[in-house]
This record gives C-alpha cells, structure tokens and sequence, in this order.
C-alpha cells in the first residue's frame, strides 16, 4: 500500500483515546512509507493524522472541496492541497491517488465517505481493501448492523466481508495487504415492456 484514504471526524470527540488512535495511525503510515489522503483539515482526529505523520516526514494530501475550505480550517503545512468544486469529485479523486481506505472514528461525513466507497465495492466499481480501525469498540454497533442486514436479506455475505475491521492498525494494514475483492455478478437489466 503506497498510499491509503483515510476518513475520520473534524473533531477529536470526547475520548482522547480516538486522538491517541489517530497520532497511532500516522506514525505508523511513516515508519511504513504509507502516504495519507484525507479531508485536508488541521483539526480533530484529521489534525492529529496529519501532524504526526508529517513529523515523520511523511506524504501527506490533503483534498477539500471549495465550500469547506474555511470551515474546515485547511492545514495549510501538508504535502499537498488539492480543491475541488464538489464533495462528488473530491471522492474521485481521491479514489484514483489511493490503494485502499480506513475509517477512523468520526460523524455524518466519516460515514458517508466509508459507506460510498463500500456501495462501489458492492456493485463492482470499487475493488480496493476498505478497514474500520474499531477504537474503543466505535464501530461495533454498525457492525451488528451490517450483520443484521445480512440476516434480514438485505446484504450479501459476500458484501458485508468487505468490511475489513481491526482494533490495531498494524492487523487491519495485514488484512487489507491480502484483501481479494469478491467477484461480483452482473446486474441483469429487467425493464419491463
């Protein structure tokens, strides 16, 4: 893995456990050579990545679309910057400069970015390792969710063992260095006449 996504919150939440996870993960990106592609932020748990892997003089990229780069306080000493016009492209962006995705703790927006990248890996166009990092257990009630989803019919279990996850990041980077993408079936068009 030269270079991975990462999704986690604009804030550090009330645990500082998840900043400690955080400052874990970037240090462990620069001893291993691995370049961070993330919101672009200087604060929360995207400031503390940031920060300490740029202390270990790592890459770090950082892309942020147009409306959010004052609110979200850009870091304005990483690697790069990239600004888009559109959350839409900032995601594809970041989908052709990465190997593969990890979602730290975070809110609505960790979510949706994590959850996009999973529905493209379901329906084929994604083939990329997607992790959770489960800090402090985070994850685990979405994750009784997808299993429930699974019980209910309404996701695959091939789909739903996309869903790489781990409480240490040195595990789910094993995890996701032998990552095989499930081969996907074809979805039949059935319009009716």
């Amino acid at each position: 893995m030269n270079k991975i996504a990462v999704f986690c919150g604009a804030s550090i939440g009330f645990n500082p456990i998840y900043k400690t996870e955080a400052e874990k993960v970037g240090a462990y990106f620069g001893k291993h050579n691995i370049g961070l592609v993330y919101g672009g932020g200087k604060i929360g748990m995207m400031g503390a990545l940031a920060d300490e892997l740029l202390k270990h003089k790592g890459e770090v990229i950082g892309i942020i679309p147009h409306l959010l780069k004052n609110e979200e306080v850009l870091h304005s000493d990483i690697t790069k910057v990239i600004v888009t016009k559109k959350m839409s492209t900032r995601k594809v962006k970041m989908s052709k400069l990465v190997d593969g995705y990890i979602s730290l703790a975070g809110g609505f927006g960790t979510l949706d970015e994590i959850f996009e990248v999973l529905t493209l890996g379901q329906l084929g166009i994604e083939t990329k390792p997607i992790g959770f990092l489960n800090t402090n257990n985070f994850f685990n009630p979405m994750i009784a969710q997808l299993d429930l989803m699974v019980q209910e019919g309404f996701l695959k279990p091939e789909n739903r063992n996309m869903v790489l996850v781990s409480d240490s990041i040195e595990d789910l980077i094993a995890q996701m260095n032998n990552y095989k993408a499930p081969i996907m079936t074809k979805i039949v068009n059935t319009t009716v006449k």
